[in-house]
């Protein structure tokens, strides 16, 4: 699988390598990023639209991982719902349920995901989704 296809294509699955390379590419920027736009060095409008731009690369990595692990890629918009319950204002709930709702449902909700995603093997041969995992080739 070429990068082309690793990035921007829903078909496909991928292992757990190909995965946590992208897990890691995407934190290493979102550093950079946002280290630079607290610095003045970039402006916090252009670092939230890198951001938008990485959310379709970002999305197709996560569903051919899902589809190795031989579920559909609408389980991805689990993802959705933790950054949304994250970026919401949940202080009108007050007390514990501000904090429930606010930080431990997405937080469980990520973690989850990222051991799913990230920890267990795939399904072995093919699946519903395509052929056995390919390996990207990132030259």
């Amino acid at each position: 699988m070429g990068i082309q296809q690793w990035l921007f294509s829903f078909k496909g699955r991928i292992g757990r390598r190909d995965f946590w390379v992208w897990v890691i590419l995407w934190v290493l920027s979102m550093t950079v990023l946002f280290t630079l736009a607290n610095g003045g060095m970039l402006d916090f409008q252009m670092a939230a639209f890198i951001l938008v731009c990485l959310i379709w690369p970002t999305t197709c990595v996560m569903v051919k991982r899902l589809h190795d692990r031989g579920r559909h890629g609408a389980w991805g918009l689990l993802m959705v719902l933790a950054w949304m319950l994250l970026s919401g204002n949940w202080q009108v709930l007050g007390g514990t349920l501000e904090w429930t709702v606010g930080r431990l449902i997405p937080v469980v909700i990520i973690v989850m995901m990222l051991i799913d995603l990230g920890a267990f093997v795939g399904t072995q041969g093919e699946n519903k989704y395509g052929k056995e995992t390919l390996d990207v080739k990132y030259r």
